[in-house]
């Protein structure tokens, strides 16, 4: 008689810390509306929060040069060129107002490793992170990724999309260790003004909580809002703060992959530490094309700017115009994030969409116009648009999506 075999469970064959990731709703819809684009189908999509612009010549032209150059053939500090670090910490005194030291700052394979190695750094298992909502799809993963726990305050259209400290405050617990503040936001374009950031630093700092600021969006800012930087508000925060940026939507350089981390020295070597296990340094060429963007003049930013105002203004006043649709006017970054609450429930197409999630699908269905609705980024109840695609789309685009939802009933 044979040995007596055990019957045991299959282990699973995907680990279920990153089985459990949301996939990018954003790069989904994206990758839907490219496929049908493909596929020869005249679809406009509203998904991908990328500018629609070439990375200017000059900076194009140091990457070639860089390229051609044997010392970008061969690994470098993985906490980035001394160079790139230096013309961050002087980006970072000429746009915010207050000094860091290159060695504060690490430069990372764009925004969202800057994201995940932040929250790595700071957290322990089952601390908590504050994160308004609407929030950036990839907020939460990285924090769920690093054993935290996001904490949404919601705050909705009657508040212009911007948390006060109240609520804040209502949300506080004795595990809370981080707020995850950004503005200009993705994805509503709602702008904290100067006032409000300070009170919110202030409150951070009087209760001991950390706060990772993203401030990718610094220089899309418009009518009369400003671009405030927290740690030139309440410089005090600077030892309990990690500023998150990079080269992606000011210089159109998504693509390129250059993000930072700015922070207390002791976190900048945690996470240093951890990328040169991860990644080593960011791509040579890359870091010295971002170089030349950094210290160069703005001219190339402003006229990306100009062209995304000028799309901001016609989508706000296009979508206003739909009857159920209520959409404050975005102050930054290049989103429209209007609530489509007054369409749920009523019937469109013969189809009664109940959350926003189904009204885009719909939407793309019928008139192959791709959004995001507002499940990626919280409650249902809305959708975003990017506008940083060409005029001409933007005004087609929402054309469709405007006779579409006439026909509400």
């Amino acid at each position: 008689m044979g040995p007596v075999s055990e019957k045991t469970t299959p282990r699973a064959r995907v680990s279920a810390r990153v089985a459990a990731i949301a996939e990018s709703a954003t790069l989904a819809v994206d990758a839907k509306a490219k496929a049908l684009k493909a596929a020869g189908r005249p679809v406009v999509g509203f998904g991908a929060g990328e500018p629609d612009f070439p990375t200017p010549a000059y900076i194009v032209d140091a990457a070639v040069a860089a390229a051609q150059d044997p010392a970008n053939h061969r690994y470098t500090p993985a906490a980035g060129l001394p160079t790139l670090r230096e013309a961050i910490a002087a980006k970072t005194l000429r746009d915010s107002g207050y000094e860091v030291s290159p060695a504060d700052v690490l430069v990372t394979n764009g925004g969202k490793q800057a994201v995940f190695q932040t929250f790595a750094a700071l957290l322990d298992p089952g601390d908590e992170v504050l994160l308004p909502a609407p929030y950036w799809t990839t907020y939460p993963e990285a924090i769920r990724l690093a054993g935290g726990v996001p904490v949404e305050v919601f705050a909705g259209v009657d508040q212009g999309y911007l948390v006060t400290v109240e609520q804040l405050e209502a949300a506080r617990t004795p595990r809370t260790k981080i707020l995850l503040f950004c503005s200009p936001s993705n994805p509503t374009g709602a702008v904290y003004s100067p006032e409000q950031t300070a009170e919110i630093g202030r409150w951070a700092l009087e209760h001991g909580i950390w706060v990772v600021t993203d401030e990718i969006y610094e220089h899309l800012t418009y009518d009369h809002a400003v671009f405030t930087p927290i740690v030139r508000v309440v410089p005090e925060l600077a030892d309990t703060c990690v500023v998150l940026n990079g080269v992606a939507k000011t210089y159109a350089m998504t693509g390129w992959r250059v993000g930072w981390m700015i922070g207390p020295r002791d976190v900048i070597a945690a996470a240093t530490n951890l990328q040169s296990h991860l990644t080593s340094n960011v791509a040579n060429v890359s870091q010295r094309a971002a170089i030349t963007a950094l210290t160069g003049d703005l001219a190339a930013v402003e006229e990306m700017r100009s062209a995304f105002d000028r799309r901001r203004r016609t989508i706000v006043e296009m979508l206003g115009a739909i009857d159920g649709v209520e959409v404050p006017a975005p102050q930054g970054a290049f989103y429209a994030y209007p609530s489509v609450e007054g369409l749920l429930g009523r019937t469109i197409r013969g189809v009664t969409p109940r959350t926003s999630a189904e009204l885009a699908s719909l939407i793309l269905d019928e008139v192959e116009v791709a959004v995001v609705p507002g499940e990626a980024f919280g409650p249902s109840g809305f959708l975003r648009l990017s506008y940083a695609l060409a005029d001409a789309d933007l005004v087609e685009g929402v054309s469709r999506i405007q006779r579409l939802l006439a026909e509400a009933e």
